[in-house]
């Protein structure tokens, strides 16, 4: 069988066992909501959350709230990322700065985003601002680092070479750093992804009157058990369609890989 068609066949069948398990685990937490015979404010069935999910959706609240969680994610993603690959490629070309920076930087990570998170409400407002923010701090890190790695990873002849070329600093930017080092920057983006979902739900568990966090709270309050796993269910779907994103930008820009 040929190579191209082994590959097509090993990917179906992976999607075919994820799609089998989610397949297999809706009846199983059936059965042990059936069995155990506990109330519904401690573990809904699947049927209760499907109603309850229906329910949102046809009153718009629950477009309304996860869209905005997504515009706080999509924010703060694109804001950390900013830095981060303007941060991480200037450390990457200067060890002096490297130096004087990363003790800050390595110290920043000690600090957990719930700690800070308060302060964030606090000085920017209950607003998206803040929630942005703390998207953009907790994506920074990993995309830091993935910049700084793909960055020093190319290799020292491929410079030679640009330069052998009389290539200016743009063209070894653009042509050779950005190329070379963008397998692994979007390693990091992927991460950077997920992330940055927790630091959406992290700002608005801290002071929301909107978004999934906002939901997630209601429900707690008012023992609406079935919107808390809608609202996580839709956290899920969340990370996932970015995380599917930044899969097709690899799919996209690193053909030259294969």
């Amino acid at each position: 069988m040929p190579r191209p068609y082994e590959k097509i066949m090993k990917t179906s069948l992976s999607r075919l066992l994820g799609l089998l398990s989610i397949l297999l685990f809706i009846p199983l937490w059936e059965l042990i909501v059936r069995a155990s015979d506990l109330p519904k404010f401690i573990l809904p069935s699947p049927a209760d959350v499907w109603t309850r999910f229906i329910k949102a959706l046809n009153d718009g609240s629950l477009i309304y709230h996860t869209s905005i969680t997504f515009i706080e994610v999509l924010l703060g993603l694109l804001l950390g990322t900013l830095f981060a690959t303007i941060v991480g490629y200037m450390l990457a070309k200067s060890k002096t700065l490297e130096k004087i920076l990363s003790p800050y930087l390595v110290a920043s990570q000690a600090i957990p985003i719930v700690a800070i998170a308060p302060l964030l409400v606090i000085w920017l407002g209950d607003g998206i601002l803040s929630k942005v923010v703390i998207c953009a701090l907790i994506v920074f890190f990993p995309v830091l680092i993935n910049t700084i790695v793909g960055v020093r990873a190319v290799s020292a002849p491929l410079y030679d070479l640009m330069n052998s070329l009389r290539a200016n600093r743009f063209q070894i930017l653009f042509k050779l750093e950005i190329p070379a080092s963008l397998p692994v920057l979007l390693g990091g983006l992927r991460i950077g992804a997920t992330l940055s979902v927790i630091g959406a739900i992290v700002g608005e568990l801290v002071d929301a009157e909107q978004g999934l966090g906002f939901l997630l709270q209601l429900g707690d309050f008012q023992y609406d058990t079935s919107m808390v796993f809608v609202a996580v269910f839709m956290l899920i779907v969340l990370a996932l369609l970015l995380y599917g994103i930044v899969t097709l930008l690899e799919r996209r820009f690193l053909k030259w890989m294969k």
